[in-house]
């Protein structure tokens, strides 16, 4: 028997649609280039935040939806791949628990004795 293909690469010819819809990068491409949002990045990190790859986004997605284009549909995922590892290049900022406190029943301000 033929060996199956790893899970990463099996059915990547046979998307039907984008990742997300297209109004979903539109909508990205808007709140990014926002006033709000220019203010805050600046205020944070000193630079106007790089939209830019969101309109990209944009374009390859209705390319894929009008033609089917595999160009498009290879950039739109690799985008999608980048952004899911820069994602995941920052740790939580909390711990996270494997169980609920002991006392967690209790009213808040009550575990206390006055």
């Amino acid at each position: 028997p033929a060996a199956k293909p790893p899970p990463t690469q099996r059915g990547q010819e046979h998307h039907p649609r984008p990742p997300r819809t297209c109004e979903d990068y539109w909508s990205e491409w808007k709140h990014c280039k926002g006033i709000r949002n220019l203010f805050h990045n600046y205020y944070t990190y000193g630079e106007a935040p790089s939209c830019e790859q969101w309109k990209i986004d944009y374009g390859n997605c209705r390319q894929w939806e009008k033609s089917k284009s595999p160009d498009s549909k290879e950039s739109l995922c690799k985008s999608e791949r980048a952004r899911i590892i820069e994602k995941q290049k920052y740790d939580p900022v909390w711990k996270l628990r494997k169980s609920p406190p002991r006392d967690w029943y209790l009213p808040l301000g009550q575990d206390k004795p006055k």
